[in-house]
């Protein structure tokens, strides 16, 4: 008897993801190659597990409704300086 496969095909991809620290503590998770894939973590530890799991549930989402999983294959993330100009009016 041959064995049983189904067809889930395990893969590994690999996420971007930016840390930013709240003031009242803990972190917000942005997947910038995923558009409104954001999930909250009070440790830097939680934070990147609930980004996994949100990864997770948001690629099942697009192959559930037929659409692309986007890749990072094309993503450069960077960062600019931006001279900001302080406008406080002395009275």
């Amino acid at each position: 008897m041959r064995p049983c496969y189904t067809n889930n095909i395990m893969r590994i991809k690999s996420y971007s993801i930016i840390l930013k620290s709240e003031p009242e503590g803990g972190y917000t998770v942005m997947v910038p190659s995923l558009p409104g894939c954001v999930t909250y973590g009070k440790t830097v530890e939680e934070a990147q597990a609930m980004a996994k799991d949100a990864i997770e549930i948001y690629i099942s989402s697009l192959e559930t409704h037929n659409e692309t999983v986007p890749s990072e294959e094309s993503v450069l993330l960077t960062s600019v300086n931006v001279d900001i100009k302080s406008s406080f009016s002395h009275a």
